[in-house]
Parts: C-alpha cells; structure tokens; sequence
C-alpha cells in the first residue's frame, strides 16, 4: 500500500457526484454508471474525467477517515486501545502501514483540533 499523504492546506476540489446505479443495473458487468450508452467520444471522455475525479476524491477521502479511526483505536488514554498489530490485521494493512496510518491520523486530528 502506498503511504498516506501528508494533511493539505489547499481547499478541497467538488467532484462531480457519483450516483449510485440501481442494483439491476449494477449487477450487469457491462454496466458502469452509463458510460456504455453514450455514443459522443467527447462526452464520454467529459463523463469519464468526471467519474476517475470524483473516485479520487472519494478515495482520499475513505484514506483520510481510515487514518483518523486508527488513531482512534490506538490513542493511549482509551482503556480498549489497539496495537498496530490488531489495528493492521483489522485493516488487512502491514503493521508499519498501520503504525504510518496512525500518525497520519494524530496529525487529521490535531489540525480539526485547532492545535499545533
């Protein structure tokens, strides 16, 4: 896996929004959220573009929330905290990822804390 980007300062860019397909729809393989029914070149590379954006903003999205609920779990001052050990096994991570993984969290929660 690769390792967590560091926390950023710029303001976060408003994907297109991703609809969800109706299950009939999503269980056709040939199905991906009607990309295959539109004939114009140009705007399935416009749809496309939306779509790897708006799934990357999502990804680092779930990567951020990953490492703040690590934190969580590992921070010392709870009477149930995890090691990265469990955490990682949790996760299906390696253990230093995990550890990786927490620090990067310390760091979200420190700056939605305000401190520094």
């Amino acid at each position: 896996m690769a390792e967590p980007e560091r926390p950023r300062t710029e303001p976060r860019l408003r994907p297109a929004p991703l609809l969800f397909e109706p299950a009939e729809a999503a269980a056709d393989p040939e199905h991906f959220f009607d990309l295959e029914s539109i004939e114009d070149p140009r705007q399935l590379l416009s749809r496309a573009t939306e779509l790897t954006l708006a799934f990357r903003a999502a990804t680092d999205r779930a990567v951020e929330y990953q490492a703040i609920a690590a934190a969580q779990l590992a921070d010392p001052r709870r009477f149930d905290r995890l090691t990265p050990a469990d955490i990682a096994a949790r996760a299906e991570w390696t253990e230093d990822y995990a550890k990786k993984m927490v620090e990067y969290g310390r760091d979200l929660l420190r700056g939605a804390d305000g401190e520094a």
